[in-house]
């Protein structure tokens, strides 16, 4: 089974409000969306507008509280376990209404009054839980990798922590989300890394570094990482999660110099 292509839109035709980047992500041809967040919109106004647009939602976040304005999030933040809790279950309500096939569990960051040990467990804790209710619902959990320069004392940085986790937990469905970005901001060699890991990962993300961009505007080496890929038995979804350096509509020279036809987009 070759790999699917997906385009999110909470970072990419961020030109417009969200409910109108469905039909552009239909109209650059892309069949599959990612949204990190999608909790601003309605699960009826999503619903519809996959429908008019032909396209499948399989990727998005639990709510990670303030994480995104700055603050710690939630899943790895000790006494916060009553609103991640609360979280997971708005995202499953999401998730299974919109047959969402992977949800993403960021792990937030350190508070600068607790020491790490805490943190690690209460993320392991919430993991386990998070494991249980999502496979009940053919749901795959994801844990990623976020580098620390981006979000400083980001519970999860690198592979070799996230692999950490993966045995803390030991749950079969938990898989990882790999983000070429951050795996290349953490100074790690972003094939290697995923031909060792490929088997513990569940999702795939790609930006080029440094500055997040598309492919080809930075240092990585785009065309063996997909060669590779594609050549793989990978059959995941490849999700393009970047910061266009332009317009959105002018950064996708990138899909038809590395994704041929018989690639599901």
């Amino acid at each position: 089974m070759m790999s699917q292509l997906a385009v999110n839109l909470s970072m990419i035709f961020t030109e417009v409000p969200l409910i109108e980047r469905f039909a552009l992500a239909h109209q650059h041809g892309f069949q599959h969306i990612e949204i990190q967040f999608p909790y601003e919109l309605s699960i009826e106004q999503i619903q519809t507008q996959l429908h008019d647009h032909q396209l499948d939602l399989c990727l998005i976040n639990v709510p990670a509280g303030d994480l995104m304005q700055g603050g710690n999030g939630l899943a790895g933040v000790p006494g916060q376990e009553q609103a991640f809790a609360q979280a997971l279950q708005l995202a499953i309500d999401y998730a299974t209404a919109l047959d969402v096939p992977r949800v993403n569990i960021l792990a937030g960051k350190q508070p600068h009054d607790y020491d790490l040990l805490p943190c690690l467990n209460t993320l392991a804790s919430n993991l386990k839980l998070a494991c249980n209710l999502l496979s009940a619902h053919h749901i795959q959990p994801l844990i990623e990798m976020i580098n620390g320069t981006d979000m400083p004392r980001f519970l999860i940085q690198n592979t070799a922590q996230a692999q950490e986790m993966l045995e803390a937990v030991h749950h079969p469905a938990l898989k990882l989300q790999y983000d070429c970005y951050h795996i290349a901001m953490m100074g790690e060699d972003v094939l290697e890394e995923l031909k060792e890991n490929i088997h513990d990962i569940g999702h795939i993300q790609f930006a080029d570094c440094p500055g997040r961009h598309q492919p080809d505007t930075g240092q990585l080496n785009f065309e063996q990482i997909f060669a590779w890929l594609q050549s793989s038995h990978y059959s995941g979804f490849i999700g393009a999660e970047y910061r266009p350096r332009a317009s959105s509509s002018d950064s996708f020279d990138w899909k038809s110099k590395y994704f041929s036809d018989d690639v599901n987009t």
